[in-house]
């Protein structure tokens, strides 16, 4: 299985950008399909972005299109997420996530693996 930790959270202005960190460790990188999700209290996770296992391919949510980037470096066992032009709306805890590659990769109930998550607030 896959380890994941998210890092490069924090406080921004509205406009302002961000980008986020998902290390992994334990099997290899280019085994899984990685996404974003993002969640606040008492709703449910809502998927932000994700790419496949080779970075060839990307897909967004409506809400992000333009304005967030997702990336991956298999060799450094990392994946990005580039938040620009950033809302109050944006403003949740952000979580990674690994699909095995012989999973789909556009929905929730293709990710096994999570990590614990990193807080992300857009002031206005």
């Amino acid at each position: 299985q896959v380890q994941l930790v998210e890092s490069g959270g924090g406080l921004v202005q509205a406009g302002g950008s961000l980008r986020l960190s998902c290390a992994a460790s334990g099997r290899t990188f280019s085994s899984y399909h990685m996404g974003w999700f993002r969640q606040n209290a008492g709703k449910e996770r809502e998927f932000v972005a994700a790419i496949n296992w080779n970075g060839v391919s990307t897909f967004y949510a409506d809400s992000v299109e333009g304005r967030f980037a997702i990336s991956r470096d298999n060799a450094k066992n990392t994946m990005y997420l580039q938040m620009n032009s950033l809302k109050p709306e944006d403003t949740a805890d952000y979580y990674c996530a690994a699909a095995p590659k012989g999973n789909g990769w556009r929905t929730r109930s293709s990710y096994n693996y999570w990590g614990q998550g990193t807080q992300v607030t857009v002031s206005s």
